[in-house]
């Protein structure tokens, strides 16, 4: 069971009453057996983490279920996650708990003459090995692009009617009375005397015109088409990579490794 715990750094951390607090951030080992004791939980999406006991808890599908409410979780000591318990904070956060703290509880189990820090040793998980070990690992971020599609707008043909004035030059014809007077000749006077010597007569002539005549019919001009195109242009994007640093502290000289 406590192999399982060591490889639970990301799994979801449960309550008792089923409900989920948060994940697995690191593990933390007893520093006289070492055997899990503690649990860093991530509780929020701003980065809030809790310590959990172990103690009673188990590994349930992939997830460790824990033996206290979420709220009591959450309310716990505020303890800094700075990958080192003192102490002063595991005896509070027993309290905190109800778990009884013995003073064996504070032996460090270390050889004779090593420094007693009141400090214990995290076991997590990080990309360079499955617990934790003297070396750190830088990591940064490194932009991913991509592309996607939306809807940029619509298109449309719309036919719509409007009117406008036309004017045509057209040629007509009409026809007017022109009066034409002889004289009597040989030629023309057996026409002439033809009808009664003195009479009263009347000649009618009609007289005509041509009018203008309009007449409007359809005609098919053009069609018109939509269609697509697609064209390529260059947009920029920009975006704030975070970048680890490592330094080194106090009396200490720098190497790298072939």
């Amino acid at each position: 069971m406590s192999q399982e715990f060591l490889e639970s750094v990301g799994s979801d951390i449960i309550s008792t009453d089923g409900s989920k607090i948060g994940t697995v951030e690191e593990i933390y080992l007893d520093q006289q057996t070492d055997q899990p004791e503690w649990v860093l939980v991530k509780t929020g999406l701003m980065g809030g983490s809790s310590f959990v006991p172990l103690a009673g808890a188990s590994m349930e599908e992939g997830a460790v279920r824990v033996s206290h409410e979420e709220q009591k979780v959450k309310d716990s000591p505020d303890v800094l996650a700075d990958g080192e318990l003192s102490q002063e904070e595991e005896a509070e956060l027993y309290r905190y708990y109800g778990i009884e703290y013995s003073e064996s509880s504070s032996d460090t189990g270390l050889p004779e003459g090593t420094p007693d820090t009141g400090q214990r040793e995290p076991v997590g998980r990080d990309v360079s090995g499955p617990t934790t070990d003297d070396a750190m690992t830088r990591s940064e971020e490194e932009l991913q692009v991509g592309k996607t599609q939306r809807e940029a707008g619509q298109a449309r043909l719309k036919k719509y009617v409007v009117t406008e004035n036309v004017s045509e030059t057209v040629p007509v014809q009409r026809e007017e009375l022109q009066i034409e007077r002889e004289p009597i000749t040989d030629a023309n006077v057996d026409e002439a005397t033809s009808g009664p010597e003195i009479s009263e007569e009347e000649h009618e002539v009609t007289l005509t015109e041509e009018e203008v005549v309009a007449n409007k019919r359809v005609v098919p001009k053009e069609r018109v088409r939509m269609s697509k195109d697609t064209v390529t242009e260059e947009r920029e994007i920009s975006e704030e990579l975070r970048k680890e640093r490592i330094e080194a502290e106090g009396d200490v000289s720098e190497k790298s490794s072939q």
